[in-house]
């Protein structure tokens, strides 16, 4: 990689972080160009050299951070199957690494959770794609384990990928906003049990 591109990379690092922490403090509307490029420590110019307007920076953020999200979660996966882990252990393996990606990125897991909830933007469609490409990890992993037998033919696959992400993107916030003092070990064990299925009593 060049070096012009490695400046760019870095440039819209920052200019990711700073938008991300003001949406996150003000919400998207109250936010300027302005203030973003300030934030990031560069000229206003340089907003609008690497983004049309401050709803395609949005975009892009949304995209960017998810993608970081999914990468994580591949990875995880694709770690725990090396080691010959079954689909189980690279599912809780995926638990910890989205809690270690959330504890990293708060702001953006605060964002990414708000917007989700909220239909009217330009980026809805945006929103939903990139949603898909990290329920989709959870949910290849999950495919793998019924037709090896590890898991049960009953799971509705879809569906389950997507409450173990929510219930990882929900206790995380939980956590941070309610449970500071928990450690992110306490949270990743809590989960563990739920995805055990040992929350019970003693039969």
């Amino acid at each position: 990689m060049d070096s012009s591109s490695t400046r760019r990379r870095a440039t819209r690092a920052k200019l990711y972080e700073a938008a991300v922490t003001l949406i996150a403090e003000q919400g998207f509307s109250a936010t300027t160009v302005d203030e973003i490029a300030e934030r990031a420590g560069v000229a206003k110019g340089t907003v609008y050299y690497n983004f049309k307007s401050k709803t395609e920076l949005f975009e892009e953020l949304l995209r960017h951070g998810v993608s970081l999200l999914t990468a994580s979660l591949r990875t995880a996966a694709e770690e725990t199957a090396g080691r010959g882990g079954s689909r189980v252990d690279a599912l809780d393996a995926m638990i910890r690494a989205g809690l270690v990606f959330i504890d990293r990125y708060p702001a953006f897991t605060q964002l990414y959770v708000a917007e989700l909830w909220r239909t009217n933007r330009a980026w809805n469609s945006t929103l939903l794609v990139v949603r898909q490409e990290a329920v989709a990890v959870v949910e290849g992993v999950l495919r793998k384990g019924v037709e090896a037998g590890e898991l049960s033919e009953e799971i509705d696959v879809q569906l389950t990928a997507a409450a173990l992400v929510g219930m990882v993107l929900v206790a995380a916030l939980d956590w941070q906003a309610f449970q500071s003092e928990r450690s992110l070990d306490d949270v990743h064990a809590a989960l563990s049990r739920l995805l055990h299925g040992r929350v019970g009593g003693r039969r």
